[in-house]
């Protein structure tokens, strides 16, 4: 995926000093990048017994969606507190600046769903592994993880074993 890293722009001292943030926007806003990436993030996926793809705010939306709609799978999404109208369960993380909560609705997933979390970025790991505990506490299954792009030198997969992660675009920080 060396013709795909192109559309990834680097922003440095985002949203702090010393972070530099992927932005994946370009990949987006290319009709022919998109598509790859979706195609190629599909073909990472169309093999397992999936049922629902999750999409993590905000950026996960983007590809959890159109993987959904590819694979003809059911979408969960998963926001930040506060955003979801119904009953939800929730879970607070660490990012590499802060922390956070995000929650689910009680009733996105039942006991022995299988799911794979979507997300645009791997770095540490700490949102995909808060999201993996919401769907443990609803009784889900996690069959993996898949990401656009994962930042091989943070680590992040090692925190969601024993899941498999897939990943499109590996880059150091």
């Amino acid at each position: 995926m060396e013709d795909l890293k192109r559309y990834i722009r680097d922003i440095p001292n985002f949203p702090k000093e010393g972070i530099i943030f992927h932005d994946i926007t370009p990949l987006l806003k290319d009709k022919k990048a998109f598509k790859k990436a979706i195609d190629s993030m599909a073909e990472m996926l169309e093999d397992k017994d999936i049922e629902y793809l999750i999409g993590i705010e905000a950026r996960g939306f983007i590809f959890a969606s159109a993987l959904a709609y590819k694979l003809e799978k059911g979408l969960v999404i998963v926001r930040k507190l506060g955003k979801l109208p119904y009953e939800t369960i929730n879970a607070t993380y660490d990012l590499e600046y802060g922390k956070d909560i995000l929650e689910v609705h009680r009733d996105a997933i039942s006991d022995g769903s299988k799911v794979v979390l979507v997300d645009d970025l791997l770095a540490t790991g700490g949102t995909a592994a808060a999201v993996g505990e919401l769907v443990r506490k609803l009784g889900g299954e996690i069959v993996g993880y898949s990401f656009l792009v994962e930042l091989t030198e943070l680590k992040g997969r090692e925190r969601l074993k024993p899941y498999p992660v897939w990943s499109l675009i590996q880059l150091p920080i």
